[in-house]
């Protein structure tokens, strides 16, 4: 059977040439901005203070605890409804929870935090007198604000959901359900044991964006008044410009090295299948 060439398509290096180019030239600039001081030539300094800077590790923990926490609350939102949607084969619903998910992206991030204000601000003048009172003061604890959880949460729906909804699309959830159930499993066991395993990637996938969004989210920290590490980073480039810098290059590497993880974690699920399958 003759075997099918393609002809070359110089234009696709073209428009990788220049896609690299746009990315990799201010990273370069940002590099060599970090590394040469004037008058001291080739320096680490930027890269050996970072660790010791004032504020930094407790910035970074703090967005990491936020993101943790923003994942899992995401999760536990979007993977029971939109199982439920999947399983009741409703298109009403599955219509109703899109718009509902999606809704988030046609809302300001300004008008979000707004909204907030008004309320964190309303609450302990009319519930000082009240026990909601400490839920307001807990909600706002400067060194995890929850607030910022539920924020995060609504700005990540539309991305989890995206995510799980493609992994379901490419899953027949109906038919593994029905199948571990006619072998006696329980709902529980049928929904973790056996459904969760296939969507392993869309979870990762879904896992990484909300991850991203809060490492690097700065609008609504900063006008609810709080120093995550996206704040804390434009906060630092008003005192050490150099250092500012070469830590947002830090936390870019980290990004890129979370998103290897995740990418080497869905091939090895995926290979793991495909060899389970031709062994069957």
């Amino acid at each position: 059977m003759a075997r099918l060439t393609h002809p070359p398509r110089p234009w696709r290096g073209a428009v990788l040439l220049v896609a690299g180019t746009y990315f990799a030239v201010p990273l370069l600039a940002s590099l060599v901005f970090t590394v040469d001081v004037p008058g001291q030539g080739f320096t680490l300094d930027s890269y050996t203070r970072i660790f010791g800077a004032d504020g930094f590790t407790a910035a970074l923990l703090r967005s990491m605890g936020l993101a943790l926490a923003t994942v899992a609350l995401a999760l536990l939102l979007t993977v029971p409804a939109a199982l439920a949607v999947r399983l009741s084969g409703s298109g009403r619903l599955r219509a109703v929870l899109e718009v509902v998910c999606t809704l988030p992206l046609v809302v300001p991030p300004v008008a979000l935090v707004a909204g907030l204000g008004t309320v964190l601000k309303w609450g302990p003048d009319h519930l000082a007198t009240t026990p909601l009172y400490q839920t307001f003061v807990a909600l706002q604890n400067p060194s995890f604000p929850l607030v910022l959880v539920f924020a995060y949460v609504v700005m990540a729906l539309p991305f989890v959901y995206r995510s799980l909804d493609a992994g379901l699309r490419a899953v027949d959830v109906r038919t593994l359900v029905e199948a571990a159930r006619d072998l006696g499993a329980s709902w529980p066991r049928a929904l973790f044991a056996v459904v969760l395993p296939n969507l392993r990637t869309a979870l990762l996938n879904a896992s990484f964006l909300a991850l991203a969004l809060v490492l690097g989210e700065f609008t609504v920290a900063s006008l609810l008044g709080f120093q995550p590490f996206a704040v804390w980073i434009v906060q630092a480039s008003g005192a050490d410009a150099q250092l500012s810098v070469a830590v947002s290059l830090l936390s870019l590497l980290l990004t890129w090295g979370l998103l290897l993880v995740v990418t080497g974690l869905a091939r090895t699920r995926g290979t793991v299948t495909s060899r389970t399958k031709e062994a069957s």
